[in-house]
């Protein structure tokens, strides 16, 4: 029992208490793989520990050591260069440490001995300086309010007088130099100010006067058919508007040069034409009143046009108003006034007929227009063609008056046909071309309605005075007839053109008249050829106090049953019995209303007698049988 118990293993506290036991549990739970200080040290070791064995095993601790020990040394060894080596950067270092002391002492001594010359160096500096910016103000301010002596030199000018683009600079910067000295005056150098002013001033003054010079002379010299304007003249016309009567004595200067050459020109183009004779010379056409009068005319409005331009380059670079442009211009074309007046007078005076005197009264009133919107109203060339103009316009009515004298003091008689007259168609050939004349021309409508007023009342109303006094020796349908034919012909005329409606009115209601006179005619003449009229004028005339219509004499019954038998012959060819003038009258619409008022009229007279014979108290006897025909079916026949 107690062998049994003795030979029993050990139990698990037992082997727990062993420390031999212990070791060999932790190494056998130790994971090798995890543990990497460990793999570093086996791997270590395999390097030296080849063989494995007892001796090797008892010597491993004392190899250890004993490998550690030579790995010290090395260090040792290896370190001992390095100490050396910093020896000896510590020897230098401080050598270095040593030299810098001194050269502190001996910094700080000398600083003590050259304190005060530093101090002076330092003030002296400071000095230099305010020195420096002083110059450097006064250099500015010389270079603002001074004249370098090659500007100076160039305000002086040449001896010959010619300018440079310097002299536009300099003086430029002398009124520069002047506006500035304005803020001078308001510091407390206000001496130097007035100085620099004064001698501005003189400077601006003699510049001035030199640039007036030049400029005159320069303008003196325009006088070619086309001037060439230099850039440089422009630059001074700029510069001389600060001086306003220079600047307006240069371009009269301009002006007068410009004129000149414009009297020249035209002269040159009157006389010997253009360049080697092309354009011909105006003067050829002279035989030719509308062309001579319109060349002169295109001739000047181009050259005040070219001369506009010509003005407006010398200005282009001037802040200048219209009036100034206008009053040149007015000067520059003055010149040309008096022989073109001349000759358009020349023109007029002689015998020219009524519409070659409109057309250049046209003719003037047009390039009135168009001269006048290059030249102000008030210009003399202006003023020259509005004289010619009026000149032209009462020589024109004054032909047109002779005209109608001539045709009053010999009345033509009216010829056979009693058409219109030669003189009659004549002058209305001519109203025709004065009126086509008007009604071309390029002019206000105002003054084509007073126009057309004024002519009309010349031509129209003369010729209507003409016609009656002709139709004074005529018959009364004779008359009416000839005063229709002669105011058809004035209206076909005057139905063509604008602004005749008033006149027309007039002239219908004369053709109103006459028509009366007529259709009365050919009424009567209808009435007598029946035999109706004299039963006509008694039935109008009858009083019921007078007795029976039938009882008159020429009344009754068989009488009127004749007449209106023979008025029925008329009702079958109404065409048959019409008034000799009918057929002499010239409008198919004047004649187609004479006929029908006439017709109305006698349809009237119809009416009148047939209802006095069915009238119970006239006493005639089957009026059915004496009038066999209504009133409406006599209308209708004639109609």
């Amino acid at each position: 029992m107690t062998e049994r118990e003795g030979s029993e293993p050990p139990s698990a506290s037992s082997q727990a208490a062993n420390p031999l036991s212990r070791k060999l549990n932790k190494i056998l739970e130790t994971r090798i793989d995890n543990d990497k200080e460990m793999l570093e040290a086996l791997k270590a070791l395999s390097s030296f520990f080849t063989d494995n064995n007892l001796r090797t095993r008892r010597n491993l601790r004392s190899d250890i050591e004993r490998r550690s020990l030579s790995i010290n040394e090395d260090f040792l060894q290896t370190f001992q260069a390095v100490k050396e080596q910093l020896d000896s950067v510590y020897s230098d270092v401080k050598a270095m440490n040593d030299c810098c002391q001194d050269m502190t002492s001996r910094l700080k001594a000398a600083k003590e001995q050259t304190h005060d010359l530093i101090n002076q160096t330092t003030k002296l500096h400071a000095e230099s300086q305010k020195l420096q910016m002083k110059s450097q103000v006064a250099d500015a301010f010389l270079d603002k309010f001074q004249l370098k002596s090659e500007e100076v030199k160039s305000l002086r000018g040449n001896r010959d007088g010619s300018l440079s683009q310097e002299f536009f600079q300099s003086l430029d910067k002398v009124k520069k130099i002047h506006n500035d000295c304005k803020v001078l005056l308001r510091t407390n150098q206000q001496t130097a100010g007035l100085e620099i002013m004064e001698t501005m001033a003189l400077h601006q003054e003699s510049a001035y006067e030199r640039l007036y010079r030049w400029a005159q002379n320069d303008c003196r010299t325009l006088t070619g058919d086309s001037p060439d304007i230099s850039q440089m003249l422009c630059q001074a016309m700029e510069a001389l508007q600060d001086r306003p009567v220079l600047f307006r004595y240069t371009l009269d200067e301009f002006g007068t040069a410009r004129r000149t050459a414009v009297v020249r020109g035209l002269i040159d183009a009157l006389t010997r034409g253009g360049p080697g004779g092309t354009p011909r010379p105006i003067e050829l056409h002279s035989h030719d009143p509308l062309r001579y009068v319109g060349d002169m005319l295109a001739w000047l409005h181009q050259a005040a046009a070219s001369e506009k331009e010509h003005l407006q380059s010398l200005l282009k670079k001037c802040s200048v108003n219209e009036d100034q442009i206008h009053d040149v211009l007015g000067h520059v074309t003055e010149g040309v006034c008096r022989p073109f007046k001349v000759r358009v007078e020349q023109v007029l005076v002689a015998e020219q007929d009524a519409v070659t005197l409109y057309k250049l009264h046209n003719l003037l009133k047009f390039y009135h227009n168009t001269i006048g919107q290059i030249l102000s109203k008030e210009a003399a060339l202006l003023t020259t063609v509005t004289e010619i103009q009026d000149l032209s316009h009462r020589m024109f009515f004054n032909s047109l008056n002779c005209h109608a004298n001539k045709l009053l003091d010999k009345v033509e008689l009216p010829p056979p046909d009693l058409g219109p007259t030669s003189s009659l168609t004549q002058t209305m050939q001519l109203l025709r071309d004065v009126l086509a004349c008007h009604d071309a021309s390029v002019v206000p409508v105002d003054d084509k309605k007073e126009d057309f007023k004024r002519i009309l009342s010349c031509v129209v109303d003369p010729l209507v005075q003409m016609c009656s006094v002709s139709a004074s020796h005529l018959n009364t349908s004779d008359m009416a007839a000839y005063m229709l034919n002669c105011i058809y012909l004035m209206q076909t005329t005057l139905a063509l053109y604008e602004y005749t409606d008033t006149r027309l009115e007039m002239l219908q209601a004369q053709v109103d008249a006459q028509l009366d006179t007529l259709v009365n005619e050919q009424a009567a003449h209808v009435l007598n050829s029946a035999g109706l009229a004299d039963i006509y004028r008694s039935v109008q005339q009858h009083q019921s106090k007078q007795g029976p219509l039938a009882s008159l004499h020429g009344c009754d019954a068989s009488t009127v049953k004749t007449a209106m038998s023979r008025f029925d012959s008329y009702l079958a060819n109404p065409d048959s019995v019409i008034i000799p003038q009918f057929g002499l009258i010239l409008s198919g619409r004047v004649r187609d209303s004479i006929k029908k008022r006439a017709i109305d009229l006698i349809c009237e007279a119809y009416k009148l007698m047939y209802e006095a014979i069915f009238k119970s108290t006239n006493e005639y006897k089957e009026p059915q049988g004496i009038v066999p025909r209504t009133p409406d079916q006599v209308h209708k026949l004639l109609s």
